[in-house]
């Protein structure tokens, strides 16, 4: 899956995204979503499901990757290898079918999550 399908799939469910902010979020939404989906399906011995939800998450990791700005410094890298990180931990989940592993995924996805929150409200003043 193309990295630019992660984005299709959410502009063609949210038709106006309004920033660059919000598909941000959305992405790390997806994640959560996709990445438990996984997991579900590693919990029921579904092993097409499970390839297609991590193959779904996967695509917006490398959509995020895309998206990164490095311009903004040493936090740009740190993302670059925190994403990367999550693509490789999800090829194992893929071959080892380790729940765990998605576990850590939806850990560090739901912490950048909250992280990007604060950030995003920090900067518009909310």
């Amino acid at each position: 899956m193309s990295p630019n399908l992660a984005y299709a799939t959410y502009s063609q469910n949210n038709i106006s995204v309004e920033s660059s902010e919000k598909l941000i979020e959305m992405l790390y939404e997806g994640v959560l979503r996709f990445a438990s989906l996984a997991k579900r399906a590693i919990e029921t011995n579904n092993l097409e499901k499970k390839s297609y939800w991590i193959n779904r998450t996967v695509a917006i990791f490398s959509e995020l990757i895309n998206s990164i700005d490095y311009e903004a410094g040493d936090i740009s890298y740190y993302l670059t290898g925190l994403y990367l990180h999550q693509i490789k931990t999800l090829s194992i989940v893929n071959i080892k079918n380790d729940s765990k592993k998605i576990d850590e995924v939806l850990h560090v996805t739901k912490e950048l999550l909250i992280a990007w929150r604060e950030e995003t409200n920090y900067e518009m003043g909310e």
